[in-house]
């Protein structure tokens, strides 16, 4: 047994991989969307509508899982002392880069733990994404080996480190004791969730999970693409074979290209939107759950990036740049091309000549 613990702990990705697995079919089976468990993108639009950052309200509620996991993570690097307020790495930069994950993510229609959770789901759709993501990881990997680096993050006053953590807990407040007027979720999809004390719960638990194994779908892509160790992929493996047996074992797994939920036919912009996640997370240092976690650590850096989520959450509603289920829109396939021309600028400006 202590053998047994002793692995476990050294390989803490895997445990945190099959949580979140187990998380995103759990959350399904207690009442969030189907294959949609959890979405750290889908989750951003949702808060952005109940901040009233846009009007829709199908997409409009406080999901109790979004700051779940911040502050899941802030308790664990508390209780590591990994803690640390820190600062000073393009904030501006990663606001606008942040902002960008959650564009990709719209037009695709789900972050890098959707696609995961869409294919354990059946949806074959998700095939296109995640080739996209693959390929994005694959090209931000090779900026990193050019040079690519943001700057160095150096320690600050605590109160900036606890700026979001704060802020958040005050949202998982409101999430669980506001009414649904405030929180929304009175129509469309938003009515589809679990129960806002369990979504807290269940998110404070993954969110602290990643925190201690540093996990990430696009960081697993860009670890194995530095290392070329298949072992970086086990936590990512772990995540879609938990899941895909919850889904078995529910009956909610139905293989397919169509009439799977929350997905669109139109492959080349579901690879492109998330081609664009890949490349940005790996650029910023992860994917829009990473970023939640970091911030919670007191990198007030990925705190600027979960900032730049939400005014893009607000933003893929009010100017039509998220997919429908007949494809792209014309705004969004615009959105896409301009944040893939900024974010190769960005790229190559950023690139540390010897």
């Amino acid at each position: 047994m202590r053998a047994l613990l002793a692995w476990l702990k050294s390989r803490l990705d895997l445990v945190a991989g099959a949580a979140v697995g187990l998380a995103g079919a759990g959350l399904v089976l207690l009442g969030n969307p189907r294959n949609s468990g959890i979405c750290a993108s889908c989750f951003a639009e949702n808060v952005a509508g109940a901040l009233r950052l846009h009007t829709d309200p199908r997409m409009s509620y406080l999901r109790p899982e979004f700051p779940g996991f911040l502050l899941g993570a802030t308790l664990a690097a508390l209780a590591s002392r990994g803690f640390q307020s820190r600062s000073g790495s393009a904030p501006l930069v990663r606001f606008f880069l942040g902002a960008f994950l959650i564009i990709g993510s719209a037009v695709f229609l789900g972050c890098p733990i959707k696609v995961m959770l869409r294919l354990a789901g059946g949806d074959l759709t998700a095939f296109a994404g995640l080739g996209g993501l693959v390929a994005g990881a694959w090209v931000g990997v090779l900026f990193l080996k050019k040079g690519f680096f943001l700057g160095k993050s150096t320690r600050t006053g605590a109160l900036a480190g606890w700026v979001l953590p704060g802020a958040m807990a005050l949202l998982a407040l409101a999430a669980v004791l506001a009414p649904p007027a405030f929180t929304g979720g009175l129509v469309g999809a938003a009515r589809e969730h679990a129960p806002p004390l369990a979504s807290l719960a269940i998110g404070m638990v993954v969110g602290a999970l990643a925190q201690r194994s540093k996990f990430c779908v696009s960081g697993s892509l860009r670890n194995f693409f530095l290392t070329r160790s298949v072992r970086q992929l086990g936590g990512l493996s772990l995540l879609l074979v938990t899941a895909l047996g919850v889904n078995v074992a529910a009956g909610l797994f139905h293989p397919g290209l169509y009439d799977q939920p929350g997905s669109h036919l139109d492959f080349a912009w579901a690879a492109g939107g998330m081609f664009l996640v890949g490349l940005a997370a790996v650029l910023i240092g992860g994917c829009p759950f990473r970023q939640l976690v970091m911030a919670g650590e007191g990198d007030a850096d990925a705190g600027s990036a979960v900032l730049g989520m939400l005014v893009a959450g607000g933003l893929v509603q009010s100017w039509g740049l998220r997919s429908t289920i007949a494809g792209a829109t014309p705004a969004g396939k615009l959105a896409t091309l301009i944040g893939l021309v900024l974010v190769l600028a960005t790229a190559l400006a950023y690139r540390e000549r010897s």
